[in-house]
């Protein structure tokens, strides 16, 4: 059996720094994966830059003596995606970035803007012997802007930044009004803290616990767990590659599985249904196969491809909020998950919020709570809409601690 992976990365950049445009990088970057199949072993070929398929299954095939042990059958099928809507040139790249940088510099003379802006072109493929041929592309423009008041001491007074597929200045412009003409007002942290962020890396113990070989060796946090309320009654977790912010994510995994509606529930209404396995962790453990495949290039795959969404309420952030202010924070580092799952997240600035709208800067604090109550008694839910972030956003009861 043979099998190529492919996958070509195109960036285009321009670097501001002190309120200037500093450099414009041009960036293509091409990989290529060849795998040869032979009596349960695989050879694999790791490429980077242009090669014949010929010589690449040549040398995959040369590489069989490795004796890496996959005694699995392709996958079939064909689909292509494409979830590019705009592709800017060059000059146009750069001359948005000078028309942001322009707006912002004469809007707010006060500030030390740093950042770029960035578009970024993608395409993965996997085709193989078999038949299966798949295709995922996607584009879009970043901008990221960090900024320093002149009378601040600190090396940034925090950040904030946008990703879409058709770039609209309007969007980064009133994210930076929210976040820059509000930073001279000052707040005072409410009795009842209520977070609100996107919650990307809230999920980083909650999916490590949902790897299907730490739960069947007793290792994970949710072992013995199965099958049980764990959480609250208004969190449902899915791997979900059909969710139109999944930006550059392919819809097949390292083995060319495909889930049905590209997604596949793992918490549903707070019960633990299952675990993420691969075909090796599935046949070690006797699993369920979850199609959760991480592509490795230079080796057989790893168990470990998922994209968790959190499902969205069918209330906005301020309904959900319901006359309660929320505490966005805006610059925190050296917190995190620790092994048991009790979190900490020192914030160094934040604001504090109507659900939309920034009322004030607040002094420093440090948030802590557990993964289990994060999701459970204290969850309130994701927002139907994108305030502040242009993205989905959780809120959920901290309480304040120290470090």
């Amino acid at each position: 059996m043979k099998e190529k992976f492919t996958y070509i990365n195109t960036t285009s950049t321009v670097n501001m720094e002190e309120n200037k445009i500093i450099s414009f990088d041009k960036n293509n970057t091409a990989i290529y994966s060849f795998r040869v199949g032979k009596d349960g072993f695989l050879g694999i070929h790791y490429q980077e830059g242009e090669m014949s398929d010929e010589e690449g299954y040549a040398r995959a095939e040369q590489n069989l003596e490795l004796k890496r042990p996959y005694p699995f059958e392709l996958e079939t099928g064909e689909r292509h995606r494409d979830k590019t809507e705009k592709v800017l040139a060059d000059r146009e790249v750069f001359d948005l970035a000078k028309e942001i940088l322009e707006h912002l510099s004469t809007k707010y003379p006060d500030f030390r803007l740093n950042g770029n802006v960035l578009q970024r072109r993608m395409e993965a493929r996997q085709e193989n012997d078999r038949g299966l041929n798949y295709s995922n592309k996607d584009c879009s423009v970043h901008a990221g802007i960090s900024f320093k008041h002149k009378d601040s001491k600190d090396i940034n007074d925090g950040w904030f930044g946008i990703d879409l597929r058709n770039f609209e200045k309007e969007k980064l412009y009133s994210m930076a009004d929210n976040y820059l003409s509000n930073f001279g007002s000052k707040a005072e942290l409410p009795g009842e803290i209520i977070i609100q962020m996107q919650y990307y890396s809230l999920l980083g113990k909650l999916q490590e616990s949902l790897d299907a070989e730490k739960l069947s060796l007793g290792t994970s946090l949710l072992s013995g767990k199965l099958g049980e309320k764990v959480f609250s009654d208004q969190f449902t977790l899915c791997h979900d590659v059909s969710d139109a912010e999944c930006w550059y994510d392919n819809f097949f995994d390292g083995e060319g599985v495909v889930l049905p509606g590209d997604r596949l529930t793992y918490i549903e209404n707070g019960v633990v249904l299952r675990g993420y396995a691969d075909k090796r962790i599935a046949k070690k453990y006797g699993v369920e196969h979850t199609g959760s495949a991480f592509r490795d290039y230079s080796d057989i795959p790893l168990n470990g491809n998922v994209i968790f969404r959190i499902t969205r309420s069918k209330k906005t952030i301020k309904e959900l909020l319901s006359g309660r202010l929320s505490i966005v924070p805006v610059r925190f580092s050296g917190g995190g998950f620790n092994e048991k799952g009790e979190y900490v997240m020192p914030v160094q600035m934040a604001y504090l919020c109507d659900g939309e709208r920034f009322l004030g800067r607040l002094p420093e604090f440090t948030l802590v709570n557990n993964m289990f109550d994060m999701f459970g008694k204290d969850f309130i839910g994701v927002g139907s809409d994108n305030p502040v972030f242009n993205d989905k956003q959780i809120l959920v009861k901290m309480r304040l601690g120290s470090v």
